[in-house]
């Protein structure tokens, strides 16, 4: 008989839950990812060109975990005796603040303007417009607020300016919050990404290659808000053409020019879709691996070659670490550091030994096409070799 038995009214007793509540996947996805980072070690935010570059190379599993886990690559470079000078000076840096300020002076009127008069110019232009607060305490409530505040800008119908509003993009497991320079909303709803940089617009252009990295910050950016309006019922279209303000000519006077990311953010999806999940990585890597700083040289080194990297020339202009990557990759002979469209040519043969010895006839297959190809080109080279002799012998005996 059961001790509940009784009164029928009377329900019986809940047994007490001694299991703890198991932790979310995304608790100890953080969790993990701190231990790796170092737990006294503040994480460093994966900002637009960062992930822009990450997009450039998913096959990289080390930036992957690296960017994912906040662990800071120059400082982690400079521990592993490669140090990196990617970055901006200090210089770059003020003075692209200061020609910010100005964009944005007034309530950011130049900026509404230009914005008005490159992409939207049959709106009511945009007089007194609104810029919202957009403080709020951390990553998260800053996110939250802009969402709040793009949905009421919506609403208004007006012409609104976020001001370094926070989006954030899931990327393979892990958020990152990103602060593009500015917003706005036009009159019919629509959002339009606003990019702010310091090079010139000489004669009415820049230097492309310079165009096309802000063109891919840019499209991380529309990726981020095309999240946002999606949760948005009916969903705000997000512009394709965003707005590059620079200075004109040597002045420090605004201009703009369009530019369409309709490419580099196709591109960018895909590639962040190729990246492989950030918790797939980690949990592959020993026990006790860590990043921190303070670790000895040779445990950093280690923790650093336990993630398969993918280096290639590229790199040098996007990763910290690849001064040490390259060297690596020069140590193994692997046919990454000559380049990514070599490397595709070249198929199964991963090494320069791997290249020479196929072309000396030493191994591979012979119905390989690179293979092929590689013999016949050092046929042609000891041909050319040959022939070269002879005709300083020949020289020689007149």
């Amino acid at each position: 008989m059961s001790e509940f038995h009784g009164s029928a009214s009377r329900s019986p007793l809940p047994r007490p839950n001694r299991t703890p509540p198991p932790a979310t996947r995304e608790k100890g996805l953080r969790q993990r990812l701190a231990e790796l980072r170092g737990p006294d070690v503040p994480a460093k935010a994966l900002d637009a060109r960062a992930l822009a570059a990450l997009a450039a190379n998913p096959g990289c599993r080390r930036r992957a975990i690296l960017d994912g886990a906040g662990v800071d690559k120059a400082v982690l470079a400079d521990r592993l005796g490669a140090p990196s000078a990617f970055g901006q000076s200090q210089f770059a840096l003020t003075r692209g603040n200061a020609f910010e300020a100005k964009v944005k002076a007034d309530g950011g009127a130049e900026l509404l303007r230009l914005v008005h008069s490159r992409l939207d110019p049959g709106a009511e232009p945009p007089a007194g417009a609104a810029v919202p607060d957009l403080s709020a305490h951390g990553p998260e409530g800053r996110t939250a607020r802009t969402a709040l505040a793009l949905r009421e800008a919506v609403d208004a119908a007006g012409w609104t300016l976020l001001d370094h509003p926070m989006l954030a993009l899931d990327v393979a497991g892990s958020i990152a919050f990103l602060e593009p320079d500015a917003v706005v909303v036009h009159p019919d709803g629509s959002w339009t990404v606003v990019e702010i940089k310091s090079f010139p617009m000489l004669d009415g252009s820049a230097d492309p290659a310079k165009v096309g990295a802000a063109a891919r910050q840019a499209a991380v950016y529309v990726l981020a808000l095309e999240d946002v309006a999606a949760r948005l019922d009916p969903a705000p279209r997000v512009r394709h053409r965003v707005l590059l303000v620079c200075p004109r000519d040597f002045s420090n006077l605004p201009t703009a020019s369009a530019v369409d990311v309709r490419k580099q953010r196709a591109v960018t999806a895909r590639q962040l879709a190729r990246l492989t999940r950030v918790e797939e990585i980690a949990g592959a890597l020993p026990e006790g691996t860590c990043f921190a700083p303070d670790r000895p040289a040779e445990e950093l080194t280690a923790a650093v070659e336990a993630v398969p990297a993918a280096y290639a020339p590229e790199c040098l202009s996007a990763c910290e670490l690849a001064f040490h990557c390259r060297d690596r990759s020069r140590a193994d002979g692997a046919v990454t550091r000559l380049g990514r469209p070599l490397r595709a040519e070249l198929g199964g043969l991963t090494t320069v030994e791997d290249v020479l010895a196929a072309a000396r006839g030493e191994s591979g297959d012979p119905d390989d096409p690179a293979v092929a190809a590689l013999r016949r080109a050092a046929a042609l080279r000891a041909e050319a070799l040959a022939l070269a002799a002879g005709r300083e012998v020949a020289a020689a005996c007149h």
